[in-house]
């Protein structure tokens, strides 16, 4: 739907929001993409999930997107006799390969690559940094570390190792299951979960090809530091701030998150912001202050799209949440600043003809005050260049591809719509543009638009056509 915002909302289905009467209502309310989390559920729940969006789809005959987000490389300690222990600082505390249920002395760490690369002064987190050891002794089977922080430990908890490269594979033998179920499927985006170099991203791409655009998650110090590479080699990006945040100091999260957003936007690629946005509200009707200046903060920063996770996939209030996100986004866009904002930090530009008539687009949409900026493209690469600049105006993206249309609608200030018609002559486009834009009321007769598309139309990566012209 044509919104009254320009950053997008992703929503994560689960038991909440499953159902296809609660999918058309947040999709109503305001979701523009929807998430799936294949760390949860079976595939005939995924597969029923899809069905129901893309009879959404074809209801309201708009593009939704859906984005699969694989699981990843989990790590987890094994049981305890007594479900839970407690723990003191300074006490010695060991990880090792014996199966038997654990204790306040030690507990079974079933994941062999830890021993092998872990080292002497290594930390390890437990239960999402909760608990932090240092390592003091390594053997082939047994990891003796100190306990430095937390008191309290209970079963399967999660493990983290914020300054150990592992050597693994980016998909884990589940992720392999779920990508060759996933090519089968009609969806947009595969997000790769705990990304660590560019090489993971381009190894999952040679896999799927051009059955769904590749989104590298952020979540490991290791991807912060080839984050000029990743983020070239990817797609679009997703700011995974948990384990982040777990991984990472938190004073520097907002930090690295800006980071990534300037990288992103420098590249041309859509970055999502993710994690804890409006998490008070899995059972709580209103969020809290923080929060909405959070879900603000990103805006301002310039994200393409900010995500919801077990606010709509788990809470109490999946569509009062999706409601304020929406009104939180479309409050900041309407301070008068936030276009300076996007302004402060405008990307270096190559020396592309491409590039060289996307900042024409937007020059020109603000000079001559053109609320609509309709863009040609038979990949997306145009409407994402155009996209890059934040122009006031916005974007209609037209295309004779489904699939891209449905690409196009996690990415900043962009309405996709789909055509059936490839368009031979300028006058074609022309022509169409001036429909859809009647259609939608963006604009009325004798409102100047802009234009831009790629000459022979139908060809990728060839934006070399401007026009400005009034609607009929």
């Amino acid at each position: 739907m044509l919104r009254n915002r320009k950053a997008k909302i992703v929503a994560t289905v689960g038991p909440a929001s499953n159902s296809e009467e609660m999918l058309e209502t947040l999709y109503q309310s305001g979701v523009d993409l929807f998430r799936l989390n294949f760390s949860h559920g079976s595939h005939e729940d995924k597969l029923e999930v899809i069905q129901r969006i893309r009879k959404i789809e074809e209801k309201f005959n708009e593009p939704i997107g859906i984005l699969a987000d694989l699981q990843g490389p989990k790590f987890r300690i094994g049981e305890f006799a007594n479900q839970t222990i407690s723990l003191s600082v300074g006490q010695s505390f060991v990880l090792d390969n014996d199966e038997t249920l654990g204790d306040e002395s030690r507990v079974f760490l079933p994941h062999q690559v830890i021993f092998d690369n872990i080292k002497i002064g290594d930390d390890i987190l437990l239960n999402d940094g909760v608990v932090k050891l240092e390592v003091l002794e390594v053997t082939d089977n047994k990891i003796e570390t100190k306990v430095i922080y937390g008191e309290a430990l209970s079963d399967k908890k999660g493990v983290n190792l914020p300054n150990t490269p592992l050597p693994l594979s980016a998909l884990t033998p589940k992720d392999e299951v779920d990508l060759a179920f996933l090519l089968k499927q009609d969806i947009d985006w595969i997000a790769l979960s705990f990304v660590q170099r560019a090489d993971d991203i381009i190894m999952l791409k040679s896999i799927i090809k051009d059955h769904a655009k590749v989104m590298a998650k952020i979540e490991k110090p290791s991807a912060v530091t080839g984050l000029s590479d990743i983020v070239e080699a990817a797609d679009g990006v997703m700011i995974a701030r948990g384990d982040l945040g777990v991984e990472l100091p938190s004073e520097i999260i907002p930090v690295i998150t800006k980071k990534i957003i300037r990288e992103c936007r420098q590249q041309g690629k859509p970055v999502l912001v993710a994690t804890q946005m409006l998490e008070s509200m899995i059972n709580s009707p209103k969020p809290t202050r923080a929060e909405a200046s959070d879900v603000a903060s990103a805006i301002y920063d310039g994200a393409d799209a900010v995500m919801l996770s077990a606010e709509t996939a788990a809470g109490k209030y999946p569509l009062e949440t999706v409601k304020i996100m929406s009104s939180i986004v479309k409050s900041t866009e309407e301070d008068h600043t936030f276009q300076n904002n996007m302004a402060l930090f405008s990307p270096k530009r190559t020396d592309s003809i491409e590039d060289a008539i996307c900042a024409s687009l937007s020059q020109v949409t603000e000079q001559l005050k053109i609320i609509s900026a309709v863009t040609y493209t038979s990949s997306g690469h145009t409407s994402l260049r155009a996209a890059r600049e934040r122009p006031d105006a916005v974007i209609v993206s037209i295309t004779e591809s489904l699939k891209v249309a449905r690409q196009m609608t996690l990415i900043w200030g962009v309405y996709s719509v789909p055509i059936t018609d490839q368009p031979t002559r300028v006058t074609d486009i022309i022509a169409t543009a001036n429909r859809i834009l009647t259609k939608l009321e963006v604009a009325k007769s004798g409102d100047k638009i802009a234009i831009t598309a790629g000459m022979p139309f139908g060809v990728p990566g060839t934006t070399n056509f401007l026009r400005i012209c009034e609607l009929d």
